[in-house]
């Protein structure tokens, strides 16, 4: 038995019979030796069989039981790693540190993600990655921590580059003389020793100089128990190597391969540097994210202006923003109208104009006027910042499919080994020969490319995410990608969603003796309506305000509770409100009868306007359909999906709204309750079911859903119970998000299609599938090393350089 003993905080507990609950649950629970409970302390010691039972199983009990366990989210970057088998390595030293509850590490981005309980410290966590042979990347703040990973990023290809160039000068004039000799220009001297001696020493230097990291790699992967990419490349160059000097020195007969080893390093360096490359492009979206934040800012303190670097700018402070300058923080306007373009944090290239109460976004660009606002976000708490939050935890997260690529990358270095091994034994049995042996054993080694496996899904995933995020589309994690391709309905909220959630005046209607004198009707409706409190009368009051029409103030007015209103605007007695209002008030409805049918026919709110005792008009008034909801429900029936809609309405409105947009299905009627309720039933009818709502009213159905889209503002993006959060309002994101959703899939299977596709051709041809046939071409009988060494170098970099196409796709 492995016993093994943890402490952990509990919040919760109010007295001691929730101390005695938590005690008796944890030792029901089988492997649990003792359990403890500190009331004072809230925290719970438990010693436990590790064997049959991990953290998260006592952590779950303690959640069963009613309470809860806190836990915080560590991000980490991890230098060394060289393919996939490293970032495993590192994910279960990780899990092994007492107090982290989960470990995810990402080798395309080089992070760890560690989900520990407080406490846990930061130094324990690089303790455990150095002991297993890696590296930690360490920094006080997220932008010090981003710096820090682009100086060691550079830092590493800096190295590549020196190791690339010192073995090209070894390396170059070794393949030369040895092709020199292999043409039979040198006569005698080719078989002379100092010729073989000359050789070697030009190898060496590349081997043990330009190739120590490989070694290195490998004795850190052996001594924690696996094998990845740094023992296939040392044991196939070392193999080439020591057999050439067994042939030097006559141990062994057959034919020196010094220039093999020194051109297979140096190919795989050069790849590995292309490849480092192209990884940091695919993390330029972060980058560009953190470039959008402004350095400083100007604000007002005790009547004095002050500039102010922007980390320095408090909560409260009124910040001054000038046209064409940034707006260093997130706020409300206080003086001041300007357009502003947020292009770059929701996606949405109009201008977008704002006035006194709005909110101002950090890292947006004010276009016109002077401004003024109250900074009401700052820091991480920023919209901007929680964005790139956000992006980074998602690009760090693990699609699905990755897990099948995990698997087959904990076996694939030890089968290529049994694999090469096999083919020696083989070659050696049927031949006799070797040197040909040799050769097959080195080729197959060097073939092999578990980096193209590990960097097939991550990569895209890293480029898809980035992506999103410059198009203001954030997705929670991988999973949340990988499931938006497959759906097949999209649920819309209407109120909100749909349309505008606040009512509009649409239509004006006018009797034929007042039809040559609406602005006059709508002034007088607009000035008896500024006493109102109501909505609708909001509506018309702000319909007037847009037409620029000057209202006077009202006299007498008068609430009449389910009717309307009544007032005295301008000596004129006004009536504003139903039918029932006109009925009672004696009014004459000069014949507008039909045109309030009509209207209420449209899921309108058809309001009577009557002035001194006449009906002169009917004021219709409705919550409009958004800009771009028609064109997005078009773009979801191009992606062959089905679009409900679903609104508490009654259903001739419902249905009235559906027919203008182009809605296949209709949920009317619905209680907020009852939503999730909706979304199962269609799941149940077979549908993969994508939900959008505001992410809060909605939060249950959104969480019921495959894949749940919020609708967010562009200041409160952390919006818990969605998968996708939309910045802003536009319906068009939700089309855009599925068609990135289906490039990134795309992107990810072609990764996937070659990485494995070219170990399981290449393999068997390095192994010498193709020798017994003659119509197969001769290098491909006897695949030469040095061609081996090309493809592996060059499969990882064409695996990543796939990836960044996504760059360029096109979500308009």
């Amino acid at each position: 038995m492995s016993e093994k003993a943890i402490t952990l905080p509990v919040t919760g507990m109010t007295c001691a019979n929730c101390a005695a609950t938590i005690e008796r649950s944890l030792r029901k629970l089988d492997g649990v030796k003792e359990a403890t409970v500190n009331l004072a302390s809230e925290r719970v010691s438990v010693i436990y069989d590790a064997g049959l039972l991990a953290e998260n199983d006592i952590i779950g009990r303690i959640r069963h039981a009613g309470y809860n366990v806190p836990q915080q989210t560590m991000e980490m970057a991890i230098t060394g790693m060289t393919c996939a088998n490293c970032a495993a390595t590192v994910t279960r030293a990780l899990r092994k540190v007492d107090g982290v509850l989960d470990a995810s590490v990402n080798f395309a981005s080089e992070r760890a993600t560690v989900t520990v309980v407080p406490g846990t410290s930061r130094e324990a966590l690089s303790a455990a990655v150095e002991k297993a042979g890696y590296g930690v990347v360490t920094a006080e703040t997220e932008d010090e921590l981003i710096d820090a990973e682009q100086a060691a990023r550079e830092a590493d290809i800096r190295h590549q580059v020196r190791r690339l160039g010192i073995g090209a000068l070894f390396t170059i004039p070794l393949f030369l003389l040895t092709m020199t000799r292999d043409f039979g220009l040198l006569g005698m001297w080719a078989h002379e020793l100092w010729f073989n001696g000359l050789l070697m020493a030009l190898a060496t230097p590349v081997q043990f100089y330009v190739g120590w990291d490989y070694y290195t790699g490998s004795y850190k992967a052996l001594r924690n128990g696996t094998a990845n990419m740094d023992v296939l490349v040392a044991l196939g160059t070392s193999v080439a190597y020591f057999y050439s000097v067994a042939v030097m020195l006559g141990v062994l007969p057959g034919h020196v391969y010094f220039e093999t080893a020194a051109v297979i390093i140096v190919l795989i360096v050069l790849g590995k540097l292309l490849e480092a490359r192209a990884k940091g492009r695919a993390s330029e979206a972060i980058k560009r994210l953190m470039g959008l934040q402004a350095k400083s800012a100007r604000v007002e303190r005790d009547g004095v202006e002050l500039d102010i670097p922007v980390e320095q700018v408090r909560v409260g402070d009124i910040v001054i923003v000038r046209p064409g300058e940034k707006v260093p923080v997130d706020g409300v306007i206080l003086e001041g109208h300007s357009a502003f373009d947020e292009s770059m944090i929701t996606g949405e290239s109009l201008p977008v104009d704002k006035q006194p109460g709005d909110m101002v976004i950090g890292a947006t660009l004010n276009k016109q006027g002077l401004v003024k606002f109250k900074a009401t976000q700052v820091g991480r708490e920023t919209a901007l910042a929680q964005i790139i939050r956000l992006v980074e935890q998602a690009q760090g997260s693990k699609a699905p499919i990755q897990k099948l690529v995990d698997r087959v990358s904990s076996v694939f270095v030890p089968a290529v080994i049994v694999v090469a091994i096999g083919a020696f034994a083989v070659w050696m049995l049927a031949t006799g020969d070797s040197t040909a042996a040799t050769v097959r054993l080195i080729t197959i080694l060097v073939i092999a490319c578990p980096c193209a496996m590990g960097l097939a899904t991550p990569t895209a995933i890293m480029v898809g995410m980035g992506k999103g995020a410059e198009n203001g589309i954030l997705f929670k994690n991988s999973e949340a990608l990988e499931r938006a391709h497959k759906l097949t309905a999209i649920v819309l909220d209407k109120t909100g969603t749909l349309t505008r959630g606040e009512p509009s005046v649409t239509d004006l209607a006018v009797s034929e003796s007042a039809a040559s004198d609406a602005a006059r009707l709508l002034a007088l409706a607009a000035s008896a309506e500024r006493g109102s409190e109501h909505p609708l009368g909001a509506a018309i009051v702000r319909a007037a305000q847009e037409r620029g029409i000057a209202l006077s103030a009202p006299h007498d007015f008068e609430a009449i509770t389910g009717q309307g209103i009544r007032a005295t605007v301008d000596g004129r007695t006004v009536l504003v409100g139903n039918l029932a209002l006109m009925v009672s008030n004696g009014v004459h409805l000069n014949g507008l009868e039909p045109e309030a049918e009509r209207l209420q026919r449209e899921a309108k709110t058809a309001m009577w306007l009557a002035v001194d005792g006449q009906a002169s008009a009917i004021i219709a008034v409705a919550d409009t359909i958004k800009d771009g909801s028609i064109e997005a429900v078009r773009r979801l029936h191009e992606l062959g999906l089905t679009v409900v809609m679903m609104t508490g309405d009654n259903r001739a409105t419902a249905h009235a709204i559906a027919a203008k947009v182009g809605i296949d299905r209709v949920f009317a009627e619905v209680k907020p309750g009852d939503k999730a309720a909706y979304v199962r039933q269609l799941q149940d009818e077979g549908y993969l079911v994508g939900m959008v709502g505001d992410g809060i009213n909605d939060a249950p159905a959104l969480a019921q859903a495959d894949v749940g889209f919020a609708i967010g503002t562009g200041t409160d993006v952390a919006m818990e119970a969605s998968d996708v959060t939309l910045i802003s309002g536009d319906l068009r994101g939700i089309p855009r998000a599925i068609a990135l959703s289906k490039s990134t899939m795309r992107t990810i299977k072609e990764n996937l299609f070659w990485a494995f596709g070219y170990n399981t051709v290449l393999i068997p041809v390095a192994a010498g599938a193709l020798a017994p046939f003659n119509w197969a071409p001769s290098f491909l009988q006897q695949l030469s090393p040095i061609l081996a060494a090309g493809a592996m170098a060059f499969s990882s970099v064409s695996v990543v350089t796939n990836s960044l196409r996504l760059r360029r796709v096109k979500l308009r």
